[in-house]
């Protein structure tokens, strides 16, 4: 049986509820700061295949896939990892169904324990299923190189196939044949470019999609409605905007490079290959710009790319100070530093889940909605109020409430913060040791002594 010693490796792939009449059942992301989803979902095909529980019979539709992870959450306390950089979900719960009839669950799955530190009768064991164990890693990596042989056989049948029928989406030619002609002649006459034919796979529906869009009057880029399609034609015209939306995840199937390296988007793998062309330059980092991480307040929607900018604003828009929170449970939990990173990370997601469910974490009552808790704990004064440590100091709180909380990501370690700041080499006196009579140094050395000792032993 494997047990969990690292949640903070595992605690923004995975989120283990406690569960309750307000247990959170499905991810949840902050919505201006939605997550990226570069996995095997956004390149999964319309398909009414079943995907089958691997505890039980239950089943459920693959596009209903977050029913069934309901389910086993629920009925069976399982919770598989990273669901979404599995490349075919129906196939993966079959060879764990197998398997589960073979052996016990507890064999394969890792174990989490909640509420650990409190009474027994409270504590509840979770069943993680991960890609730590080298069976479910071997699994996801035939699963992948299984489905990119698929899309590459798609691909040469699209390339070799003479029966292409489309008509052009902005002038209704007609075109037939090979697909690059049509492709090439909304480049060249209508400077709208999707890609080398030789980098796109599944066409036909591409085209389909997009021509979909058009019908309903929305922008292919900026993805506005219009009123007409004079005034769409104009607009994108105008605009410049005969070109897709990259950021729109809708697409990455539809690409082959999509396809090489599970987990990762295209600007990623696109940024590898660069990085390859220029090894042989010498390394100059000196435009270097790091991508900002924005961080959402505890209590509003405003962002923020640094923690010095979130913890002012909370302190005055909402009278939050969190360095006076730390500084009082400093003095609670008898420490001689600030809290440390994992205690930082229970306290946040601790109150997040609690206004998420619309709960006062300082008095724990329930309200109807996320802005009647937030008057209740402006007017209750409740704000700088927290219940007692072992109420949010539990391992459930390792897990995040937000699958995107940038507020995550900025917190650290206050003790490794203070060592890397200490200036060095400033007012520390370095006094050299004295070598003028060397002979005399070497016949009073400590390992002189020692040799002469270990000698005589001899």
């Amino acid at each position: 049986m494997m047990h969990v010693c690292d949640a903070r490796s595992r605690c923004r792939s995975v989120g283990v509820p406690v569960l309750g009449q307000d247990s959170i059942l499905e991810p949840l992301c902050f919505p201006d700061l939605a997550a990226e989803d570069c996995g095997a979902s956004s390149l999964q095909r319309p398909s009414t295949e079943l995907l089958p529980c691997p505890l039980c019979c239950q089943s459920a539709p693959l596009p209903q896939k977050d029913a069934l992870l309901k389910h086993l959450l629920l009925e069976h306390k399982l919770v598989i990892a990273d669901v979404r950089l599995i490349a075919d979900l129906p196939k993966y719960m079959l060879h764990w169904r197998g398997r589960f009839r073979e052996q016990p669950v507890t064999d394969f799955c890792s174990v989490i324990k909640t509420n650990s530190t409190g009474p027994v009768e409270k504590q509840e064991d979770y069943l993680l299923l991960c890609d730590v164990l080298p069976e479910d890693r071997s699994l996801r990596e035939k699963l992948q190189q299984k489905r990119l042989e698929e899309v590459l056989e798609q691909q040469q049948r699209e390339r070799d196939d003479s029966s292409f029928h489309h008509l052009c989406m902005f002038c209704s030619e007609e075109f037939t044949g090979n697909r690059s002609s049509l492709l090439n002649h909304m480049a060249r006459e209508h400077s709208f470019s999707i890609g080398l034919p030789d980098n796109i796979v599944y066409c036909s529906d591409f085209l389909d999609t997009l021509q979909a869009k058009l019908d309903n009057l929305q922008c292919l880029y900026c993805e506005k409605t219009f009123r007409d399609k004079t005034t769409l034609k104009d607009h994108m015209r105008k605009k410049s905007h005969r070109r897709i939306n990259a950021n729109n995840h809708e697409y990455d199937r539809f690409y082959i490079i999509n396809y090489l390296e599970l987990g990762k988007t295209w600007e990623e793998v696109q940024s590898e290959d660069d990085r390859e062309l220029i090894d042989d330059e010498d390394d100059d980092w000196s435009d270097w710009q790091a991508h900002p991480v924005s961080a959402v307040c505890l209590f509003c929607d405003h962002q923020s790319e640094t923690m010095d900018q979130i913890y002012a604003h909370m302190k005055d828009a909402h009278d939050f100070d969190l360095h006076k929170v730390k500084m009082e449970l400093n003095v609670t939990l008898r420490l001689s530093a600030d809290l440390g990173f994992y205690q930082q990370v229970k306290l946040v997601n601790f109150i997040r889940r609690q206004i998420h469910q619309s709960h006062c974490y300082g008095c724990q009552e329930k309200f109807k909605s996320r802005a009647d808790v937030l008057h209740h704990i402006t007017a209750a004064g409740h704000v700088m109020k927290l219940p007692d440590t072992s109420t949010w100091d539990q391992p459930q709180y390792f897990f995040p409430t937000y699958e995107n909380d940038g507020l995550l990501c900025t917190l650290s370690d206050s003790d490794e913060d203070e060592r890397d700041e200490t200036p060095h080499g400033e007012d520390i006196p370095v006094i050299a040791e004295d070598i003028s009579n060397l002979r005399a140094l070497k016949q009073t050395s400590v390992l002189n002594h020692l040799l002469k000792s270990r000698g005589s032993c001899c």
